[in-house]
């Protein structure tokens, strides 16, 4: 594709990527990615024809990383980057050199597309529109379809959308400030690899038994899988350390999509995470414990006016008149501390669920599978995902530290609850 003559965009930084680029490091990038498995094997050709038809239709993605004296921002490409052959270690890290080229990665391998987002870009909801899009197009192009925009395929021949591109938080943060979280946090450790390999364990799961399953214990899906996550680290923690006044709290980070609470159409960075746990020097808890107490903090935490307090500090310091003024190179290391002392350092890790899957009628029989995957926190060596699609969920565990301390509680635990749990892992 021949590079646009038309006059290219550039946008701020949204107000949750803002520290992004600052937390970015040699060996570690806030990134995920979105995957989907078709029936048959991926034409490279079409793809790269695909991407190049879609990547005007989204200005704020098929970007590049740029500094100014004082901040970074987004440079919309003038052309789509090439695809790329998929490897079989995902999220490999996003070195600056390399965003600042391009901050998404567009593969393939065999019957599977995959698209990985440096978290500067979207959100898990504004990269699945793109990866939808994306996929949608590719099929129109293989099988001339007419596949209809709906269920968030967005149609390549529209401009974007002023909506599509907008920092929401600045509309929406609150009055007041909501405390911080204490930082005495339990964190999993274990041995880091050193070519920082990132080994993805998934489990599949029948989608109308786990929904049953939330269902008869009266919680979601996804407080059902918090749970979980609560009581194999509580688990973990207790065989590190017998004595319990010694233990710290256990908390997930759940990240939250903010358009369903204020809606909007923003394709950029909206969401706000709600740390969700229990502290383990008031006694042992059962399941059934976990399940009330997580379904009744996300309850009380998932409010508007409470997630609007949540990101509140964030927008009046970017627009802190003194701050702004600060050049960037100063910028940076204190972002950087910010983000290892009080963004990941209060959980113990992410746990993330895009939920089920839709997609227009006409996909529907291509697509075999659909994947999200998170990429490793910095400063730990863990994190967890969620996507259902076509009756399966597909729960993914991630680790770039060698020991299996997670999973191999995790999933067990699954299968003495009574679902069926087929394990996948590309351990080396």
């Amino acid at each position: 594709m021949e590079a646009s003559t038309r006059p290219l965009r550039w946008l701020r930084l949204d107000n949750a990527a803002l520290i992004f680029p600052a937390a970015l490091r040699r060996h570690w990038s806030n990134a995920f990615r979105i995957s989907f498995s078709f029936t048959e094997s991926v034409d490279p050709a079409l793809l790269q024809q695909a991407l190049d038809r879609i990547a005007p239709r989204f200005p704020s993605m098929v970007v590049r990383l740029r500094r100014s004296a004082f901040w970074y921002y987004l440079e919309e490409l003038p052309q789509a980057p090439a695809v790329q052959a998929d490897v079989n270690r995902p999220l490999r890290t996003m070195s600056m050199r390399e965003v600042q080229r391009c901050a998404i990665r567009v593969l393939y391998y065999r019957d599977r597309i995959a698209v990985e987002f440096f978290h500067a870009v979207t959100d898990g909801t504004g990269g699945m529109v793109f990866a939808k899009s994306l996929a949608a197009e590719y099929l129109r192009l293989r099988h001339g379809l007419d596949i209809p925009c709906v269920k968030g395929v967005l149609n390549p021949d529209e401009a974007p959308r002023d909506g599509e591109l907008a920092d929401a938080f600045q509309e929406h943060a609150g009055p007041l400030s909501a405390p911080r979280d204490d930082r005495k946090v339990f964190r999993l450790r274990g041995t880091t690899e050193p070519d920082r390999f990132l080994h993805q364990t998934c489990g599949v799961l029948d989608s109308a038994a786990l929904h049953q399953g939330a269902k008869e214990k009266g919680v979601s899906v996804t407080a059902y899988l918090c749970a979980l996550l609560l009581q194999s680290i509580l688990e973990i923690q207790a065989a590190e350390q017998p004595r319990r006044t010694r233990r710290k709290n256990v908390r997930i980070q759940i990240p939250v999509n903010l358009r369903q609470l204020y809606g909007g159409e923003s394709l950029r960075n909206f969401v706000a995470v709600a740390n969700i746990g229990v502290d383990p020097r008031l006694g042992d808890y059962s399941f059934d414990e976990l399940l009330h107490l997580v379904h009744h903090q996300m309850k009380l935490a998932i409010t508007p006016k409470n997630m609007a307090a949540i990101f509140a500090p964030n927008v009046r310091d970017e627009r802190n008149v003194l701050l702004k003024a600060v050049p960037l190179f100063i910028k940076n290391p204190i972002m950087r501390l910010v983000f290892d002392r009080i963004g990941e350092s209060v959980s113990c890790l992410s746990f993330s669920n895009l939920g089920q899957l839709e997609l227009p009628e006409e996909m529907q029989p291509l697509v075999r599978r659909a994947e999200f995957i998170l990429g490793a926190q910095a400063s730990a060596p863990y994190n967890a995902s969620c996507l259902s699609c076509g009756g399966k969920t597909y729960l993914n565990v991630v680790r770039n530290c060698r020991e299996p301390k997670l999973e191999s509680r995790l999933f067990p635990t699954l299968v003495r609850q009574g679902f069926a749990v087929r394990v996948e892992s590309n351990d080396r």
